[in-house]
């Protein structure tokens, strides 16, 4: 079974490093949480992969907790407040949109991995809070480069900011601190249900 497992964990690296790598050619496409996300979880999917077929360490859980956040974030907020994507100007990787891969493949296959693949009851509970630390910095960063390079996004006539929930110019700054906080309050409640679901499943993985 652990065959199985790394070879399933495999696939979702290169799904999430494959169809990232238009950002290598694209540069401004690293500023989608999207891009960032799934960069890194291909990272430690393929760390993963690895440490099982060689019985090596395994992923600390805070980590693997953390990118299961995210990629979760990822896929529910493309699906619920983002557009679909226009074929026009869409981003293709072997003949495939690359929004349907990160936006809704590699999320669901990264959650059915944490659900039946992970030994669970490793989370603890101020990891709810502990996970927070990776959106503030993100902000900091596309607030910080959009006032350096006012016109560097991938959005159209160059528009840095990747999200209208965050373009400051558009919203103003009362309204960003407004959505950044119901982003935060989102991130607790996902992450929280996270933390209550690891401590529900049995601590050895339902499959393997």
């Amino acid at each position: 079974m652990k065959y199985f497992v790394s070879v399933y964990r495999f696939v979702i690296a290169f799904l999430c490093l494959a169809w990232t790598s238009v950002a290598w050619t694209t540069t401004s496409y690293w500023v989608y949480f999207t891009y960032q996300s799934n960069f890194v979880l291909g990272l430690v999917m393929l760390w993963a992969a690895i440490a099982l077929l060689i019985d090596g360490n395994q992923p600390p859980a805070w980590l693997k907790g953390v990118l299961t956040l995210y990629i979760m974030v990822t896929g529910i907020i493309a699906t619920v407040l983002l557009p679909p994507p226009n074929p026009a100007t869409a981003k293709y990787v072997f003949g495939i949109v690359t929004n349907l891969i990160l936006h809704k493949v590699v999320p669901i296959m990264a959650s059915v991995d944490f659900l039946l693949f992970d030994p669970h009851r490793r989370f603890k509970w101020h990891y709810v809070f502990s996970w927070l630390i990776y959106f503030p910095l993100y902000l900091a960063f596309i607030l910080i480069r959009a006032a350096l390079w006012p016109h560097s996004g991938p959005e159209p006539h160059g528009n840095p900011y990747p999200y209208g929930f965050i373009d400051l110019p558009k919203i103003g700054l009362e309204q960003l601190v407004v959505n950044c906080a119901g982003c935060v309050v989102f991130f607790i409640v996902l992450g929280l249900l996270l933390f209550l679901i690891d401590r529900i499943l049995p601590s050895k993985p339902l499959v393997g």
